[in-house]
């Protein structure tokens, strides 16, 4: 999202070690908004809990790129906010019967692609120094899936084709991601 989830080169304005930055902080407030979730039941409740989210995504991206503190340690928290987030509401719209487990696998299927490419990507030796950043399919397809919870909270009827939406934007999200994957070993083994 903000500022994770693709490899790039790498370009760090802040040391590795800086933990506790503003964009930091801000990314990590959606950990604490994905705890919540399971915790409200009203409708009211729980779309304040997706705005609080979208907003803290957009901020911290905002403030990373406006302050020029990017660092290696941002770019792994920001999407592991994101996706503890967007976990923590999809399995308890599953359990609530507001989502079946086929569009749970569908809204998720991105995440888990991103998850399985990010750890490719530590075992493989030359691609170690790669820094992971965002990239536009990808930002639209967390776009999407928060759109979804919106749909699943205020306007269940329109989850199908939301649902589908996701699907078609996570393909050509996971297929980016890989030819950016391939594009930095490229540049990686030139001299």
């Amino acid at each position: 999202m903000s500022h994770g989830a693709s490899p790039t080169t790498p370009a760090s304005a802040v040391p590795p070690a800086a933990f506790w930055t503003l964009p930091n902080a801000v990314s990590l407030s959606r950990v604490v908004l994905a705890a919540a979730f399971p915790l409200v039941a009203g409708p009211a409740s729980r779309v304040a809990l997706v705005v609080a989210a979208s907003l803290s995504d957009f901020l911290d991206g905002w403030l990373a790129r406006r302050s020029n503190v990017v660092s290696r340690l941002g770019t792994l928290i920001d999407p592991l906010a994101d996706r503890a987030f967007v976990f923590a509401a999809v399995a308890t719209l599953l359990s609530d019967g507001a989502l079946t487990r086929l569009q749970v696998a569908v809204l998720l299927f991105r995440d888990i692609m991103t998850a399985i490419g990010f750890i490719v990507a530590r075992i493989i030796t030359w691609l170690r120094p790669v820094m992971f950043r965002s990239r536009p399919l990808g930002k639209g397809v967390t776009v999407l899936q928060l759109t979804v919870l919106f749909a699943a909270i205020l306007r269940p009827s329109t989850v199908p084709a939301m649902v589908a939406a996701v699907g078609v934007t996570s393909v050509a999200a996971t297929i980016d991601y890989t030819y950016a994957l391939w594009r930095e070993r490229d540049r990686s083994l030139k001299p």
